[in-house]
């Protein structure tokens, strides 16, 4: 598992010689088969998806914030704020409260997810609207993406994975 992650897209990002993992990967390397195969889907979901990159990362900062995985959340809001989420939209979602979108795209996202991710289902209307703008590929994915990352956010979760040194949590009480 540790050599698949480091050889992969994720493995760019770590500083040689790698000591540790970030996110969930330390965890995961207690149970290397499933860490190695949940590894790999989410390479899959982050990298290679057909999704844009942006809506993409707004999905999983809607999960990170529905389970306040603050590891996820931070890592994720970052990468939306490069790709072009809104300040506004993030905090928004940080909050629990519905963004005002200038962005149909971002609202058809968020409008998926939020109910997925809270409830477990999708309207009727929000999921013809991700199929006629993603087809059906793109809805599985949207979903897939909504699932994993919630998966992860638990996994932060359950093992208190902390916030890099300096960074301030996006909600006040750890214990949620």
């Amino acid at each position: 598992m540790w050599d698949s992650i480091l050889a992969g897209p994720r493995g760019a990002n770590l500083k040689a010689p790698a000591k540790t993992l970030d996110g969930p990967f330390n965890a995961w390397l207690y149970a290397p088969v499933a860490g190695e195969r949940a590894g790999a889907l989410g390479e899959e979901l982050r990298f290679r998806v057909s999704i844009p990159d942006g809506l993409k990362e707004l999905a999983i900062v809607i999960a990170g914030a529905r389970w306040r995985a603050e590891y996820e959340f931070w890592g994720h809001a970052r990468l939306a704020r490069k790709l072009g989420i809104p300040e506004a939209v993030i905090d928004a979602v940080r909050d629990g409260r519905r963004p005002d979108f200038d962005d149909e795209d971002q609202a058809l996202v968020y409008d998926f997810a939020k109910p997925l991710v809270t409830d477990g289902f999708v309207d009727d209307d929000a999921y013809s609207r991700a199929q006629r703008r993603f087809g059906d590929q793109g809805v599985v994915e949207l979903a897939l993406l909504v699932g994993y990352y919630s998966m992860v956010s638990l996994t932060l979760n359950a093992f208190a994975v902390p916030l890099p040194p300096g960074v301030e949590p996006s909600w006040p009480d750890p214990a949620r």
